[in-house]
């Protein structure tokens, strides 16, 4: 009798250490938020996953990780106005720095990490209809009368804003002017039909609703994109296109006022492993350990890939920001031209 008593009280103690150890991140502040850009949302349901492992083996605690996704521009002003992001992973360095420059990140922020706090990095490519009747091989091809593109918002979306630069950067990394450059991209516009709001919702555009001839967008994004289509898209890679970098911060003041900057600290450094960097190229995203990089070069087909602060004379982000997206910038002016 005692030893079935025994049996039962031993079965009971075990439920509720299972109990404790599923719930102990939540009384030890080991929850996150990380909000992210909008076409990120499978990279990290498997990373926040594979960190949780991790963390749990390092630790004996299993954390919590909560994902917030839109476009790089609005996630950016959402954290500004008060969502408390632990992590941020936006699209553009811009996006990070304006948080920063809100007072919730700390100075240097981008040295905190390797790479510049890059663990990876990616490019803008075409995605088209399957055996590409349009014949759309380059940039130039996009401001043909022919020819429709769906391409975000680059005044909300990120994706929208490496397609931009991309698109101006075509003219002048081929050693065009400033003027040529302006006048591709204020053709090309005119053969936008719509502008959604962030990447996914340009991706139900092109593939869902089946508008437009030729879809820009993140190289990782467009293999999601190609394979859920079931044969009716392909990838079109362009001989020149932007070096994409969406780097990763943590939010310093919302970290000290939750008591999780070690965890969120912990869950940045994690990025940088063989493991999550091998979940990085298989979802499709360059990652930044050259070895791992190596191992995956057959994902990744050479093109040349250029900075985007290259197209201002300054090398500047904040000056890259003024230049074609501020208000009444570059942008607006094509925007407002073609009404």
């Amino acid at each position: 009798m005692w030893g079935r008593v025994l049996l039962r009280f031993a079965a009971v103690y075990v439920a509720a250490a299972a109990v404790w150890v599923a719930f102990a991140g939540f009384a030890r502040n080991e929850q996150l938020l990380n909000v992210a850009c909008d076409p990120t949302r499978e990279l990290w349901r498997d990373v926040n996953a594979a960190f949780a492992d991790y963390y749990e083996r390092q630790h004996g605690v299993r954390p919590f990780v909560r994902q917030s996704h839109g476009g790089s521009g609005s996630q950016a002003r959402s954290v500004i106005d008060g969502l408390p992001a632990d992590v941020i992973s936006l699209a553009l360095w811009t996006d990070t720095d304006a948080v920063r420059k809100s007072g919730l990140l700390d100075a240097g922020w981008e040295t905190r990490y390797p790479n510049r706090s890059l663990p990876y990095t990616s490019t803008i490519v075409f995605v088209v209809r399957k055996g590409n009747p349009k014949g759309v091989r380059d940039w130039a091809d996009l401001a043909r009368p022919d020819v429709e593109v769906i391409t975000p918002s680059p005044k909300t979306s990120g994706n929208g804003k490496w397609s931009f630069l991309a698109m101006w950067g075509s003219v002048v990394w081929r050693g065009g002017t400033d003027a040529e450059a302006r006048a591709f991209v204020t053709a090309a516009y005119r053969r936008v039909p719509v502008l959604d709001a962030a990447a996914r919702g340009a991706t139900m555009t092109f593939a869902q609703k089946n508008i437009g001839d030729v879809h820009l967008t993140w190289e990782n994004e467009a293999h999601l994109e190609v394979k859920e289509s079931g044969g009716a898209l392909e990838i079109v890679y362009p001989p020149v296109s932007v070096l994409a970098e969406p780097h990763v911060a943590v939010v310093d003041a919302n970290v000290r006022r939750k008591n999780t900057a070690a965890v969120a600290d912990a869950y940045v450094e994690f990025l940088y492993t063989k493991e999550a960097q091998e979940l990085i190229a298989r979802h499709y995203h360059r990652p930044t350990d050259p070895a791992v990089f190596a191992r995956h070069r057959g994902l990744f087909p050479e093109l040349r890939l250029e900075r985007a602060t290259t197209l201002v004379r300054s090398g500047t982000w904040d000056d890259v920001q003024k230049t074609f997206f501020a208000e009444g910038a570059i942008f607006d002016q094509i925007q407002a031209a073609g009404r």
